[in-house]
């Protein structure tokens, strides 16, 4: 693997270069953060590099990611762009920034990004797409730092803004869900340390049977509901309350906002 130089240090940023020192060496790694002293401590924690600027990081890496929020880019990009490699290649996970934005700010080759949060342990979905100038070998390499951190899917940039809701805000929606779930356990006397362990078992092994099961959800669902049962009476409940609709409502508030922080 070539090298590769993380500029951003906060979850998302410092999951990427944790599950790729994980699987690489880490001295191929270089990171860069808004405070040097954060990029310190996370070099000194996986035994990657760091830099006191992100141009030094930049010129230190091939696979160059670009981990700092949309607000940011434009102004790390210029840092950057004179810094970078001739056979560099950018990889940018800010939301709601295009392609053709990303290449006008550096004209170099980009992939875009969008990863979660279950990256910090392995379990990310992450979406990318590339531009035409993305050699398959850079983009071979590309997708292969990603597995470091879980599952890794192309996708056309068009799905992008829906990517980014489903996938990257998921998680928080899960998260409520669970909490939801745990505060029901603890309602019924339940301590609250093991109602979130029996809430995210649920969720976790629920999950893990959809990706593995042949049945789509709808069976899987009908699978747990035995006629005049405990479950279909919740099921009814939340179809009263409008679980589904709050969840499309939800995606759709998250996938809108991430579609007009593509136009700003």
């Amino acid at each position: 693997m070539d090298t590769v130089s993380v500029i951003g240090c906060g979850s998302m940023g410092g999951a990427v270069v944790r599950a790729v020192c994980r699987k690489y060496d880490p001295k191929i790694v270089t990171v860069s953060a808004k405070h040097f002293e954060h990029a310190q401590e996370t070099a000194f924690d996986v035994k990657c590099n760091s830099a006191d600027s992100n141009a030094k990081a930049a010129a230190a890496g091939k696979y160059v990611f670009i981990a700092v929020k949309p607000a940011y880019v434009e102004e790390v990009m210029k840092e950057i762009s004179g810094s970078l490699r001739q056979d560099a290649v950018i990889i940018s996970m800010a939301a709601g920034v295009s392609l053709e934005r990303l290449h006008a700010m550096t004209m170099v080759p980009v992939v875009r990004i969008m990863p979660n949060m279950p990256a910090q342990i392995g379990e990310a979905m992450t979406a990318l797409c590339c531009g035409p100038d993305v050699k398959e070998s850079d983009l071979a390499d590309v997708t292969a730092l990603l597995e470091c951190a879980g599952k890794v899917e192309r996708v056309d940039e068009k799905l992008m803004d829906c990517v980014t809701a489903v996938s990257g805000s998921g998680p928080a929606f899960v998260f409520m869900f669970i909490e939801a779930l745990a505060d029901a356990a603890v309602r019924f006397g339940m301590p609250r340390s093991q109602a979130y362990v029996y809430a995210a078992q649920t969720v976790k092994g629920s999950a893990a049977m959809v990706l593995e099961d042949e049945r789509c959800p709808g069976a899987l669902k009908d699978a747990v509901c035995s006629p005049a049962g405990t479950t279909i009476e919740g099921v009814a409940a939340l179809e009263k309350d409008g679980f589904r609709n709050a969840v499309l409502d939800a995606v759709k508030a998250a996938h809108d906002k991430s579609s007009s922080m593509g136009k700003k």
